[in-house]
């Protein structure tokens, strides 16, 4: 597709691939007495939500809506007005873009986009959870506090990619564990051999058990209040921070009781907030600096949380039913992965929230998106058209009105 006759904006809906959506969208009757508004339509208006960041459903119609000559390359037939929109989003099955989320990322995962910042062969995963603040008055299915609301995103992070491979959502009362649990336990396998790295929000000894039995590896870090008695003292101490490197036993009642496996016990030195990090893992057989580098990657988990948070429209919502939330959360998280997508694609060296400012500012621009992505300050090249032409025409007679008075 070229820049000519479509816009950036365009060809970036472009790889989503219209059959399969259809078929997601039959699957779930999406348009089923859809008057006006396809599912289609709606999805478009969301992305632009999103890249666009509109604060409310008057500036995603109205921003679609100066964009009308434009909006056909998209397979929009017309503008969706706010109260249609707003009524699509409360009523329309969130289904629909949760498994467009995983089509998506099955494709992503495919391509084989990102690395990881350290060599490590096994797979690598990290989970955690973030908390969307909501207020209780205009969310009042979302009790979180006695005057607060809020949602949780519970997600389990790849780290070839940086892809969320897996992503729950709860409300705030649902405890880390048991989101966790029905995540990990029931709806996503985590391979064999592969790692998984959590904070202490997750300690849970009969889940560390989990893992021992089923040879998944895992990094933690150790609670405060933990009873234990050393076994065998290794000697990486004195190696890049280590401090200690001890295999011990648990001797609480109930933590021998639901974890009566040995595990790893490793005391790391925090250059920088100068503080002593404790870790607790299952695997032996890794040097004990590499497994605080392993821990030390979990950082990436909180920038995805952060750049969602502050790049797309996440924290503000523009609908108050639990299914438009759900509708606005997994858009933005399709919004990611084409992000993802596009920044792998590309030879500039983007990061995320640049390349998610500088869209903003060309969503509507006639660019190939391609020569765009790889070198996005080159000039652009010229296409005017016939109304660039007729008003260039009327600033001439213009001109000569002037002069002849």
């Amino acid at each position: 597709m070229t820049s000519k006759g479509t816009s950036i904006f365009a060809q970036m809906v472009t790889a989503i691939e219209r059959p399969e959506f259809n078929r997601i969208v039959g699957k779930y009757q999406g348009d089923k007495s859809a008057k006006g508004l396809t599912c289609w339509d709606q999805f478009v208006s969301m992305l632009f939500c999103h890249l666009g960041k509109a604060q409310s459903l008057r500036e995603i119609s109205g921003g679609l809506a100066t964009s009308t000559g434009k909006l056909s390359h998209l397979g929009v037939r017309h503008v969706p007005p706010r109260s249609t929109l707003s009524y699509a989003n409360s009523h329309r099955d969130y289904r629909i873009y949760e498994e467009l989320f995983y089509v998506l990322l099955d494709r992503c995962q495919a391509t084989g986009i990102g690395k990881k910042k350290f060599r490590f062969k096994s797979k690598l995963f990290s989970l955690d959870a973030t908390v969307i603040d909501l207020c209780l008055s205009m969310f009042p299915w979302a009790e979180f506090r006695q005057t607060k609301g809020a949602v949780k995103m519970h997600v389990l992070l790849d780290h070839d990619g940086y892809l969320p491979t897996f992503v729950h959502i709860s409300d705030g009362l649902t405890h880390e564990v048991t989101a966790a649990r029905e995540v990990l336990l029931r709806d996503f396998h985590v391979p064999e051999g592969s790692f998984i790295v959590f904070d202490r929000g997750y300690t849970d000894y009969d889940f560390f058990a989990h893992w021992c039995q089923s040879n998944v590896w895992f990094v933690t870090r150790q609670k405060n209040n933990a009873k234990y008695e050393v076994v065998e003292t290794y000697d990486g101490a004195g190696k890049k921070n280590i401090l200690k490197d001890e295999r011990i036993r648990l001797t609480g009642f109930y933590s021998q009781q639901d974890c009566p496996f040995d595990l790893r016990r490793i005391e790391v030195w925090d250059e920088i907030n100068n503080v002593v990090i404790i870790l607790l893992t299952n695997n032996f057989a890794l040097s004990a600096v590499t497994i605080a580098a392993i821990y030390k990657d979990r950082w990436q988990i909180e920038i995805f949380f952060k750049t969602i948070k502050q790049h797309l429209k996440i924290k503000t919502f523009i609908g108050t039913t639990a299914n438009a939330l759900k509708i606005q959360i997994w858009t933005a998280l399709i919004t990611i992965l084409l992000l993802k997508y596009f920044k792998a694609r590309s030879t500039y060296n983007w990061s995320l929230s640049n390349l998610v400012a500088m869209l903003r500012f060309n969503l509507f621009t006639y660019r190939d998106l391609q020569a765009w992505l790889d070198n996005p300050f080159e000039s652009p090249p010229e296409y005017p058209d016939d109304g660039q032409l007729a008003f260039e025409g009327f600033l001439g007679q213009q001109k000569g009105a002037y002069s002849r008075a």
